[in-house]
């Protein structure tokens, strides 16, 4: 199938939708986690005190960013071409859902998303597990293969790979995982145009 007969689409939120802003080391450092590690799985192995107490500054600092946030080039004209095709979309980001909130307004694209249909991390299990995309899958009531799931990491890659959906990479020059892409475009913008042009 091209990209363009696709009617249902899931977004990771930061570098994806927004400009990345986020300095993961600095908040590795703040946060007392080693360098290697995943931050959310990290945090959510601590014992339950130290969790709270981190998950608290983190919530905080992502809430300055998150107020802050810059539409990545194209990401408003993408959502909104999506929209004017009638498509289903969603989010799934390992920030939290009432930040992913704040996010798409400050870059002006909050009407276009049922706010049901934007998964954080404590509604879903943190990407690269399934269990976000199997969520929009049930709740669609499509098949796998009829979603594309679109991030600039290749955790978003990973995510969809084992949900069975369709990938795409943005954001990037070039595709740096082919093996988990199943399409790429250097931003939004690219992408954008070619569903406009369908």
């Amino acid at each position: 199938m091209n990209l363009c007969d696709y009617t249902h689409w899931v977004f990771d939120m930061d570098g994806t939708l927004t400009v990345a802003v986020h300095d993961f080391a600095a908040i590795r450092r703040a946060l007392e986690i080693p360098p290697e590690a995943d931050i959310l799985h990290y945090l959510a192995a601590l014992p339950e005190a130290d969790s709270k107490a981190k998950h608290a500054w983190l919530l905080e600092h992502e809430r300055e960013l998150a107020m802050g946030s810059k539409p990545a080039p194209g990401a408003v004209e993408l959502i909104r071409a999506l929209c004017a095709r009638n498509c289903r979309i969603g989010i799934l980001t390992r920030n939290a859902q009432e930040l992913a909130y704040v996010t798409l307004e400050a870059i002006g694209i909050a009407e276009c998303f049922n706010r049901a249909e934007v998964l954080g991390r404590d509604e879903a299990p943190p990407k690269p597990h399934p269990g976000g995309l199997q969520h929009f899958i049930e709740r669609w009531q499509v098949q796998p293969s009829d979603v594309v799931m679109v991030g600039d990491h290749r955790i978003d890659l990973e995510c969809g790979r084992a949900a069975g959906t369709r990938t795409v990479l943005v954001n990037a020059p070039e595709n740096t995982w082919p093996e988990l892409a199943d399409d790429h475009a250097v931003d939004c913008f690219a992408l954008a145009q070619r569903i406009a042009r369908a």
